[in-house]
């Protein structure tokens, strides 16, 4: 007989909560759309913020790349200066799809997010939902971060979690398929209507 799903686990950024540089840095760049992602692409990459995602410190972060790129140092030091500016709004079509299962006793909901540990306070004073979930592993506060193996182990680890009874839910593939892995179920967050179907699919049910 098949496991049935009793823990869902969340992604924080992409599925319930929207986070984007271009609030800050499209403005800054008068709206030139093509040398913002050119900033933000080379200067102030994705690899570079996912670095400070499984722990690197963001002050030398900064410096690393003030010495790199000089000449946009002003810029450079906006992107964690002016972070809480990046975080924009709840997702409440997915939130109302967590907020059924926290209320419903046959779950355990937690997290999973890749985030700095030093800027993810913020984000706990904005949005008191996140008091809800039983558990939320922080990536930059265990110094690793998905898609690789060793957070998801933590995580089944640290909340003896059974992974053929749990199921991951994320927007980055490349994460869910680290999840799968694992041994967790996966579900690639596109929207949340998708996300209720794939749920249904898998035995959850919305009472």
């Amino acid at each position: 007989m098949e496991n049935r799903i009793n823990t869902i686990i969340f992604d924080l950024g992409g599925v319930l909560v929207d986070w984007n540089p271009e609030y800050v840095f499209l403005k800054e760049f008068r709206g030139d759309r093509e040398k913002m992602n050119w900033f933000l692409n080379t200067v102030c990459a994705w690899e570079w913020n996912a670095n400070q995602d499984a722990g690197y410190p963001l002050s030398k972060a900064t410096e690393d790349r003030v010495s790199m790129f000089p000449e946009y140092e002003d810029l450079i030091r906006m992107y964690y200066g002016r972070w809480e500016e990046m975080l924009g709004y709840t997702h409440t079509d997915t939130l109302q799809i967590l907020e059924k299962l926290v209320n419903d006793p046959d779950y355990r909901v937690l997290a999973l997010t890749n985030w700095s540990g030093e800027t993810f306070h913020i984000a706990r004073q904005k949005f008191e939902w996140l008091q809800w979930f039983e558990g939320i592993v922080v990536s930059g506060d265990e110094g690793m971060r998905k898609p690789f193996i060793e957070i998801y182990e933590l995580l089944l680890s640290r909340y003896e979690v059974n992974p053929a009874e749990a199921v991951f839910i994320d927007d980055s593939l490349e994460n869910v398929k680290g999840a799968q892995k694992a041994g967790l179920h996966g579900i690639h967050f596109r929207s949340a209507a998708a996300l209720k179907e794939s749920l249904t699919k898998l035995g959850v049910k919305f009472n």
